[in-house]
């Protein structure tokens, strides 16, 4: 199934718009108000090109736990990985081809869990609020420790050399995957404007693939500068209707490297989809 074709633009909720305002001028009060002088002719910085935008085709439908309010996803040794949220959150082994889960563990029900990533024979999952994070046995998610972060918690991937963790704002920031401390941050843009509410992740040949909360869109993320390179549009891509638009979004992105599928789901979807991306051509004009 190809998605259709869609209007390349994104949703303001997107993009934090940037306004300028020009202080207002002192006027003497004992003398006329001289004319004003003709406002300098100010040359336009050139805007960044709009980066490519990307439709889909669904290569396979999966059955997925519509209970499930996905936050993080891997696919590791065959199996996904995936953590919920709400209470009480969880962390799951799940076989891909039916959707049953193979091991459950759950949080300590005071904490709201996110996202997830594995380094080495670990799982790394956050949750939302308190900077407090779990750490598992990828093998049978027995618990392994805990580690902390500030300010809040949303997605969770990782690289050759570190963790990646977005937090909601229009940041990634990098953890040292031994020491749990942060290295660094770079700040995520979109044609030069930040771009906020970046949420699950999954790292992909070289770039940062992100859902932007409570959009159809995936971005893709170079973590060297935070410019957006490409815009994936999923729109349409889950038919049936959702009993809540606001909660039950599009999050969930996992990859196979060595068999080169990208799966994606959402909070409390019954279905997983493997999908390829397709090119969308330029518009006309």
């Amino acid at each position: 199934m190809r998605a259709p074709s869609r209007t390349p633009v994104l949703i303001p909720a997107l993009i934090g718009l940037v306004v300028l305002a020009g202080a207002p001028l002192a006027w003497s009060q004992s003398a006329p108000a001289p004319a004003p002088a003709p406002p300098p002719t100010v040359q336009a910085a050139p805007q960044p090109p709009a980066p490519p935008i990307y439709d889909y085709e669904i290569v396979n439908t999966y059955p997925h736990d519509p209970a499930a309010f996905t936050q993080g996803l891997i696919y590791r040794d065959g199996v996904l990985i995936e953590s919920t949220g709400r209470h009480p959150s969880s962390v799951r082994r799940v076989r891909l081809e039916d959707g049953v889960v193979l091991e459950k563990k759950e949080l300590p029900v005071e904490h709201f869990g996110e996202g997830l990533t594995d380094w080495g024979d670990r799982v790394l999952t956050l949750t939302w609020q308190g900077g407090q994070g779990f750490i598992w046995d990828a093998d049978d998610l027995d618990p392994a420790g805990t580690w902390t972060y500030e300010g809040e918690g949303w997605g969770l991937t990782r690289d050759a050399t570190r963790i990646i963790l977005s937090d909601g704002s229009p940041s990634l920031r990098f953890f040292d995957p031994e020491t749990l401390t942060q290295t660094g941050m770079v700040p995520v843009t979109y044609r030069g404007r930040p771009v906020p509410k970046l949420n699950e992740l999954e790292f992909i040949d070289g770039e940062v693939f992100a859902n932007v909360w409570q959009t159809n869109f995936i971005l893709r993320i170079d973590p060297a500068t935070g410019v957006v390179k490409g815009i994936i549009d999923l729109t349409g891509l889950l038919p049936d209707p959702v009993a809540n638009p606001n909660d039950d979004v599009l999050n969930g992105i996992a990859w196979d490297p060595a068999g080169r599928r990208l799966f994606v789901t959402g909070k409390n979807w019954p279905r997983l989809f493997e999908i390829r991306l397709v090119p969308r051509p330029p518009a006309a004009g």
